[in-house]
């Protein structure tokens, strides 16, 4: 008898752009997400070198160029090295070794023991981070097919047990001969290696004795980079010059910041995109597009729930409506952005009537009796739902049909 097939578990895009995830991790801030990424480069232009630069800094918790690093223990699988050679590269790179970084010059292939190997060391040594696998060639089950699905198969197998661990996976790999003018396509085999990575990093060396390189960076949750490095001789190390995204905006833009002082001074809004934009635009003495607020709020969400402002959308008669609100707590861990300011006496409800001619009203004179009536929000969709079944509206709230 052929196996049941099972339902799709579906969910509408509205639904979905209004749930509240955990923003994405990261080893090394902006730049090594958690997850599987590869490091890419010509043979003997430093790979290895920066790999174990990065695992020496990251066990101790130093910077990488900068950028933070969340500290922890480091697995470095240096399989093409003697631990000779690993111990003479951690002289000249460090004084004082950590004791949570970890060497191994020998594992198991893929399919062969390799993932239940590292999901061991990750057992005894939980606060694991980073297992860094120099190189990927080495650990491949080395069988004959070279097609494209053979090549994404071996990295989503390493992807999945990254997922699962919940940490970094950095694979060092070798570029082909053959140059190509997307970067992406330096790597050694099929499209089907990029296509799994979550974070792909090629070190182009150029002219071996100038001691220069960039290293360009891509990946689905890292932004596209170069940055630009220069080997020291003196501590065989990486030193960064210049990053292209060195000059990004990280302040929170300044409407965002009105609207911080606006839902302060109110403690509680409740209305549509359109209203909340208005009262946004009259604090910073331009227009601003409804749209382009919402987009900066969800941009911005987890900025501005350390600054005590949390939002949710939600539909009443018809129309659909955002709820913000200013807490000095934290927001509750389910993502619902209704705060204890709108159990208290403050704040105020724009009318939930999309007829009604008093559309505009963001002044304390203006605004309804002391008490506010925010409008009846539908209930929260928790991302466990969406995996049970298929999610529907009915008269106004979510329902999960099995």
């Amino acid at each position: 008898m052929p196996k049941p097939i099972e339902r799709l578990a579906v969910i509408d895009g509205e639904t979905l752009q209004d749930m509240r995830f955990q923003p994405g991790k990261f080893c090394i801030d902006t730049l090594l997400p958690q997850g599987i990424s590869m490091l890419g480069g010509a043979p003997k232009n430093g790979k290895s070198w920066m790999v174990l630069d990065w695992c020496v800094r990251i066990a101790k918790g130093e910077p990488v160029w900068n950028l933070p690093v969340k500290q922890g223990s480091i697995l470095y699988l240096c399989l093409e090295d003697p631990l000779r050679r690993v111990q003479d590269r951690l002289l000249q790179l460090t004084d004082e070794a950590p004791p949570n970084a970890f060497f191994a010059t020998a594992a198991e292939k893929l399919g062969q023991g390799l993932c239940e190997q590292i999901r061991e060391f990750v057992r005894e040594h939980p606060d694991t981070v980073l297992v860094a696998i120099d190189t990927f060639q080495i650990i491949r089950s080395g069988g004959q097919d070279i097609s494209y699905a053979s090549d994404y198969e071996e990295v989503r197998e390493l992807k999945k047990l990254a997922d699962e661990l919940q940490i970094s996976i950095l694979l060092v790999h070798h570029l082909r001969k053959q140059g190509a003018s997307d970067p992406l396509n330096k790597l050694s085999g099929t499209t089907g290696i990029s296509g799994a990575m979550d974070a792909i990093f090629i070190l182009d060396r150029g002219q071996r004795s100038e001691g220069a390189a960039t290293l360009v960076c891509t990946g689905r949750d890292i932004e596209t980079r170069k940055l630009d490095l220069r080997f020291s001789k003196s501590d065989c190390s990486w030193e960064l010059v210049q990053d292209s995204l060195e000059n990004r905006s990280i302040e929170m833009p300044e409407e965002l910041t009105a609207l911080t002082e606006f839902v302060r001074s109110i403690q509680t809004f409740s209305g549509n995109n359109t209203q909340l934009a208005g009262a946004v635009s009259k604090l910073v003495g331009k227009e601003i597009a409804p749209k382009s607020l919402k987009q900066m709020m969800n941009r911005w969400r987890y900025t501005l729930e350390e600054k005590g402002v949390s939002f949710r959308s939600h539909r009443s008669n018809g129309q659909r409506l955002v709820t913000v609100s200013f807490s000095s707590a934290p927001p509750d861990s389910d993502g619902s952005a209704a705060s204890d300011a709108t159990s208290s006496g403050a704040g105020f409800t724009v009318p939930c009537d999309p007829d009604s001619a008093e559309t505009s009203v963001f002044s304390r004179e203006n605004a309804h009796p002391a008490q506010p009536t925010v409008c009846e929000p539908c209930a929260p969709v928790r991302p466990q739902q969406a995996r049970v079944g298929v999610l529907r509206r009915q008269s106004g709230k979510f329902a999960t049909r099995p």
